[in-house]
């Protein structure tokens, strides 16, 4: 088995948050969250992971400072896995993801679940990527700019 390369020194933004969210059950996990699951067992039941698995994944959630154990709301010997701020910063991470598998994962006609919002029950809009003026942006009309010392690199699109 190939050894997990860290990217915790790397400069790209990219690339260093991967070591705390680069699975997709760490994904699943943050997605459960924000749908309202808090326990160890409400997670297991939600993606039928096995408990080392879903163990280890919430333990890096919460190394990373993504999630925090708190007592249980019910007063109960249990704890509950809480999203930080830092983890609440995934929402639109998620937001995107969403909209890109929508886009490319599901027939025109096929049936799945839709974002929506609480106050309108409508879909919510597209996310944009839009310059300090206002103008959307696409890949083509950015670049990643090194840090001092380093050679800014255009995107290869």
């Amino acid at each position: 088995m190939a050894k997990r390369v860290s990217h915790r020194e790397s400069a790209c933004g990219v690339a260093r948050p991967l070591d705390a969210i680069g699975d997709w059950w760490s994904l699943l996990i943050v997605r459960d969250a924000f749908d309202g699951l808090r326990r160890f067992g409400e997670f297991q039941k939600s993606l039928g992971l096995a408990k080392n698995i879903l163990s280890a994944r919430l333990r890096n959630l919460v190394a990373h400072g993504i999630m925090d154990l708190a007592p249980a709301g019910d007063g109960g010997p249990h704890y509950e896995y809480v999203l930080t701020e830092k983890g609440r910063g995934l929402f639109l991470v998620l937001v995107a993801l969403r909209q890109w598998g929508e886009d490319f994962f599901f027939e025109p006609d096929e049936a799945h679940v839709l974002l929506v919002d609480k106050k309108t029950t409508l879909p919510v809009r597209r996310l944009e990527l839009r310059a300090q003026d206002g103008r959307v942006l696409g890949a083509q009309d950015t670049f990643v700019r090194s840090p001092p010392g380093g050679a800014d690199m255009e995107e290869k699109n």
